[in-house]
């Protein structure tokens, strides 16, 4: 049996059996969408990521105003530990920076995920049919 006449025979049986689609949903299904991203367990942990950015920018802004007199206090008084305390305070600064950022992003990052794979879901069922050309040879 030649290729052509396997490959005519498998076209037969695989219209017998129905509508055979590769990479896509089958005709029965309803066309329900394959790509969902609505865990709830995502959305908590986006929240939680927000609300922690939202106590920690007014929380971790305490020490800030105190350990800055301190630093200047103790440099005009020409203690050494002057510049060893304002070197705590800018490192605390940028460590607090970093944290909020890193919140902030963990947020973002989900919402941004569950809009994009929607949209994603979307253009893929869009673009099922002309995907393969061996959907072509199916028909």
């Amino acid at each position: 049996m030649t290729f052509d006449e396997e490959w005519a025979e498998l076209r037969t049986a695989a219209a017998e059996r129905g509508a055979m689609r590769i990479n896509g949903v089958p005709a029965e299904g309803g066309g329900a969408a394959d790509l969902v991203v609505n865990r709830d367990d995502l959305g908590a942990i986006g929240n939680d990521a927000y609300a922690l950015r939202t106590r920690l920018s007014k929380e971790g802004d305490h020490a800030r105003p105190a350990t800055f007199e301190a630093a200047i206090a103790l440099t005009n008084g020409n203690f050494a530990s002057g510049a060893a305390v304002l070197k705590v305070h800018d490192r605390w600064q940028t460590q607090l920076r970093t944290l909020l950022d890193s919140c902030a992003h963990i947020s973002n990052h989900l919402d941004y995920t569950k809009a994009q794979h929607a949209k994603d879901e979307v253009k893929i069922v869009g673009d099922l049919t002309p995907i393969s050309k061996l959907t072509e040879y199916l028909q």
